[in-house]
């Protein structure tokens, strides 16, 4: 049987866009989609050094609601621009210049009913992660983000899961119905991982979602497979991971100690 907190369900996706598209943007999510003003969750704005204004940064537009428990029952996408001067760098816009396009999606947020058995499930096998779990002050909300999603040779892709866990109380249903829809998404959230994108893309060092040699490791188990060969190794890929894991927390462990001991 499938364990409840592998039950994911999409929760919102960030949608990066080219300044010139980031307007025309909203107009289609407006018009072909029809978000009504009350379906615009929240628009951010930032002023930069040496800008006379504030600068637009990100929306977040809420495309469509069916019938869910408790609220749980949003469809949303979250639009990010590059609004930088073009003088500072930016991870957004670097991103969108690798890609070659005028927009990226950027990471999907999977919606769990166990965050911290399934960031557990998911460290044991490898996977990295570039924040601690967090959660806001009345803790209807906990997340967590993920490195990124790329080949070990190539630049880095852009993509990286986000992970999360909603418990709405009454409180937060309250806000919600009153028009406080701010308060599904947190500024320190949304800046905060905004600003740990920015400085890794500035260091050159991207958190992949698994480590190089994790990666080589079930590159070499799959790759003599067929794609529907490849369930009947599953149990050795998943050991193999689990074993990488562990040595790699032992190995974090033992340079902690001697951290300490010094």
């Amino acid at each position: 049987m499938k364990k409840n907190f592998l039950n994911l369900a999409v929760d919102h996706m960030t949608f990066l866009v080219e300044p010139r598209f980031y307007k025309v943007t909203y107009a289609l999510f407006r018009t072909v989609f029809g978000a009504r003003a009350e379906d615009i969750i929240y628009e951010k704005r930032k002023r930069w050094p040496g800008d006379c204004e504030e600068k637009s940064m990100t929306f977040a537009a809420r495309i469509g609601e069916g019938p869910a428990q408790k609220g749980l029952n949003q469809s949303i996408i979250a639009v990010v621009q590059p609004s930088e001067p073009q003088s500072r760098p930016s991870h957004v816009r670097e991103i969108l210049k690798n890609r070659g396009g005028s927009a990226h999606w950027q990471h999907i947020a999977l919606r769990t009913p166990d965050l911290s058995a399934f960031h557990r499930h998911a460290v044991e096998r490898g996977v990295n992660f570039i924040t601690p779990i967090l959660k806001d002050a009345s803790e209807d909300l906990v997340q967590v983000f993920s490195g990124e999603w790329n080949l070990p040779e190539n630049n880095p892709s852009g993509i990286f899961f986000e992970f999360v866990q909603r418990n709405p109380g009454e409180d937060l249903l309250k806000k919600l119905a009153e028009s406080n829809r701010e308060a599904w998404f947190r500024d320190k959230t949304f800046l905060g991982l905004y600003e740990e994108k920015e400085r890794e893309y500035q260091s050159g060092k991207v958190t992949p979602f698994i480590d190089v040699e994790l990666f080589s490791i079930i590159d070499k188990l799959t790759a003599p497979k067929k794609i529907e060969e490849i369930g009947g190794i599953l149990d050795t890929v998943e050991s193999a991971m689990l074993d990488y894991a562990k040595s790699r927390l032992a190995v974090s462990a033992a340079r902690t100690g001697q951290t300490g001991a010094g």
